[in-house]
C-alpha cells in the first residue's frame, strides 16, 4: 500500500538536499577561454563571473569589437562548462534521495 508519509518525508529530505545543493554552487567554478586562450573567463555555480583575464595584445588592438566578442565567447563557454559541473553536483547531492526517473531533469532546480 502507499504511504502518504513515507513519500512527504522523502520530498522534504530531497528538498533539503536540493537547498544543501545549492548553497554551495559559489564553491563550484569553471574556465572558458577563447582567442586560442586570449581571452580567459572563470565563473561559479551561480553562474557569477568571477575573474576575466585578456591577454594584453589584444588590450593595445584597435580591434574593439575582436575583444568584445572574444570575451563574450570566453563567458557562454564558462557558463556552459559550469552547468555541468553543477548538474553533476545536484546528481551527487541527491543521490539515494532522488529517484532516477529517466527523461527527468533535476538540474533546472540549481539556479
Amino acid at each position: 500500500m502507499f504511504d502518504m508519509m513515507k513519500m512527504m518525508g522523502k520530498v522534504k529530505e530531497v528538498q533539503e538536499k536540493i537547498k544543501e545543493a545549492q548553497e554551495t554552487l559559489a564553491d563550484i567554478t569553471e574556465t572558458g577561454e577563447s582567442g586560442a586562450g586570449m581571452v580567459t573567463a572563470v565563473v561559479n555555480g551561480k553562474k557569477e563571473v568571477i575573474s576575466i583575464d585578456v591577454d594584453p595584445s589584444i588590450v593595445n588592438s584597435e580591434d574593439k569589437q575582436l575583444m568584445q566578442d572574444l570575451i563574450v565567447a570566453a563567458i557562454n563557454m564558462a557558463i556552459t562548462n559550469v552547468d555541468e559541473k553543477a548538474k553533476e553536483h545536484l546528481r551527487k547531492s541527491t543521490a539515494g534521495v532522488m529517484p532516477n526517473i529517466p527523461g527527468m531533469d533535476f538540474g533546472n532546480m540549481m539556479g
